[in-house]
């Protein structure tokens, strides 16, 4: 069996296993009391199973193991072998951890601890880690001391694990936002000619596909913490290790490719400070809990999503295109600055950060308002 068929039947195979797979995790979520109830901060009306995210897992564990016997010899070197061990067992941690979680209900704490066990698995354990990095308008990728690498790391697979279990709000929207940047990192993958990464992203993908069978609106079973922080953790090694030693790759790529998860982050953030309130207090101020309240339906709402975070990814993929050229810098620097602009906006218009206060519309008002005042005089 060649490279492409491998993963095409990788993806099958992970695809067909989450279809079998997660209404036998429902009985076991709903025989266990994984389950998560209706309350004031919640969408959802009625008791729902949790505990879907050990589909994906199993889904993805399974199709790896079951096609490992077939991959093709010399196709993944010693060093790709340990950059895919790092990822099952530091995503093997994180599933235990969230499924816990979807059961006992466990503190941001313990949390927190267990997600800082799977990132240290991976550094320490299997010696992966960000070690080099694009300086915007240098000229070449810097390499990064130890003591900056390790924490920057960490930092980077404990901060991606979390975004996706921010947005984890509504039927089928985390599932979709991930497997979206899971598919524009096989894009990119396939463009780059890295093995190990296109693998374990049509397996991911193929159990996401899966996965949303049963998730997307009306939801039969929800990913729990066993999905979200799994995708989390499996989005930010992907995108760590799949281009981290490429010089081609500027340093905004995989900023762009979980876009979506990081920008609602940042606004939670900013929004809890600004209301003076602890960072990782829950609240409804969520993109998809303001989408709602502009009287967008729970479907649309998550298509909306859906589009934003195809947006981002397309912008992954021309930036990965167009960095090869010697305007890169330039590109870069014009795509996150209007990325930036219309974040801003968008966040203003919906009242992400706060209601009454839109610094940035209220600047263009006046901007737009001020040449009728000159003619007037």
């Amino acid at each position: 069996m060649n490279a492409t068929m491998t993963y095409i039947v990788g993806f099958a195979v992970a695809l067909i296993l989450a279809v079998s797979l997660t209404p036998l995790v429902k009985r076991f979520a709903f025989k266990i009391g994984a389950i998560d109830k209706p309350n004031a901060r919640k969408v959802h009306t009625r008791i729902m199973p949790r505990l879907g995210g050990l589909a994906i897992y199993l889904a993805f564990i399974g199709s790896f193991f079951l096609l490992l016997p077939f991959i093709p010899e010399g196709l993944l070197s010693a060093y790709d072998t340990n950059l895919i061990r790092a990822m099952l067992a530091g995503g093997t941690i994180i599933v235990l951890t969230g499924a816990l979680d979807d059961r006992f209900e466990l503190s941001a704490k313990v949390k927190l601890m267990f997600q800082l066990v799977a990132a240290c698995v991976v550094v320490f354990g299997f010696d992966v880690k960000i070690d080099l990095l694009n300086i915007p308008f240098g000229q070449d990728m810097q390499e990064i001391s130890s003591w900056l690498s390790i924490p920057l790391t960490i930092f980077w697979i404990v901060g991606v694990t979390n975004a996706i279990n921010l947005i984890d709000g509504l039927d089928g929207l985390a599932a979709g936002v991930s497997g979206i940047a899971i598919g524009t990192i096989l894009i990119m993958a396939c463009f780059l000619g890295f093995e190990p990464i296109i693998l374990m992203s049509s397996l991911l993908l193929g159990g996401i596909l899966g996965f949303l069978v049963f998730n997307f609106h009306p939801a039969k079973i929800f990913m729990g913490d066993s999905g979200s922080l799994f995708l989390g953790f499996s989005l930010a090694t992907l995108s760590m290790i799949g281009f981290k030693q490429v010089t081609i790759v500027s340093f905004v790529t995989p900023l762009l490719i979980i876009g979506v998860p990081m920008a609602d982050t940042f606004f939670a953030i900013i929004r809890r400070w600004v209301n003076k309130r602890p960072i990782f207090a829950p609240d409804k101020g969520h993109l998809h809990h303001c989408l709602r309240e502009l009287g967008f339906s729970h479907r649309k709402t998550v298509l909306i999503i859906y589009g934003v975070a195809a947006f981002f990814g397309a912008c992954a993929i021309v930036q990965s295109i167009v960095v090869q050229s010697h305007a890169a810098n330039w590109v870069t620097f014009v795509v996150i600055s209007l990325l930036v602009f219309a974040m801003q906006i968008g966040a203003e218009l919906i009242g992400i950060v706060d209601k009454t206060k839109r610094p940035l519309l209220n600047l263009l008002a006046r901007m737009r308002m001020k040449p009728h005042h000159e003619r007037g005089k």
